[in-house]
C-alpha cells in the first residue's frame, strides 16, 4: 500500500522535473557590432537575427524537452509495472515499487533524451543566429570581418 501512495509523489516529481527541461532562448555565441556599425544597429540587427534562428528551428524546443522527458518516464512507469507484475506473480506489492522504480529510471532516461535534444537544437539555432549576424556586417569571434568592396564606377563616355 505504501507503494502505491509514493506513485503519485513520483510523478509529481517527474511533472517538475519536465518543467525544468529547458534551453536558453537565445544565442549562446558571442557577436559584436561590425567595425563602424553604431550600437543600436547591431540591437535591430540581433532581433531581426533571433527571430530567423527560431523561425530556422521549426520546433518549440522547450516543447521538445518537456515531451522526451515525460514521454520517457510513462515508458520507464510501464516497463517497470510490466516487470513488476511478472516478477510479482500476483502479489501486488512489487508491481507499485517496480512501477515506482521505472518511473524514476525512465525519466532520467528521458531527462537525459531532452538534455541531448535541446544541445542540437542549441547549435542549429545558434548556427543560424551567427549566419544571419555575419550577413547583417557584424563580427563572429574566429571568422574574417566581410569586407565590401565598392563597385568600380562606369567608365566615362
Amino acid at each position: 500500500m505504501k507503494t502505491s501512495l509514493m506513485l503519485p509523489g513520483v510523478m509529481l516529481a517527474v511533472a517538475v522535473l519536465a518543467g525544468c527541461a529547458s534551453i536558453p532562448t537565445g544565442p549562446s555565441v558571442a557577436v559584436m557590432p561590425g567595425p563602424g556599425k553604431p550600437f543600436d544597429q547591431f540591437q535591430t540587427d540581433n532581433a531581426i537575427c533571433r527571430q530567423f534562428a527560431e523561425q530556422q528551428m521549426g520546433v518549440n524546443p522547450n516543447q521538445v524537452a518537456r515531451d522526451q522527458v515525460l514521454t520517457g518516464a510513462a515508458t520507464g512507469a510501464a516497463l517497470g509495472a510490466a516487470s513488476g507484475a511478472l516478477m510479482s506473480h500476483g502479489d501486488e506489492g512489487p508491481i507499485g515499487s517496480m512501477a515506482g522504480a521505472g518511473l524514476i529510471v525512465g525519466s532520467a532516461a528521458g531527462a537525459n533524451a531532452a538534455n541531448v535534444s535541446t544541445m542540437t537544437l542549441q547549435r542549429r539555432y545558434d548556427i543560424a543566429y551567427q549566419q544571419c549576424m555575419y550577413a547583417k556586417g557584424n563580427q563572429i569571434p574566429g571568422y574574417p570581418a566581410m569586407r565590401y568592396v565598392p563597385l568600380p564606377p562606369p567608365p566615362r563616355p
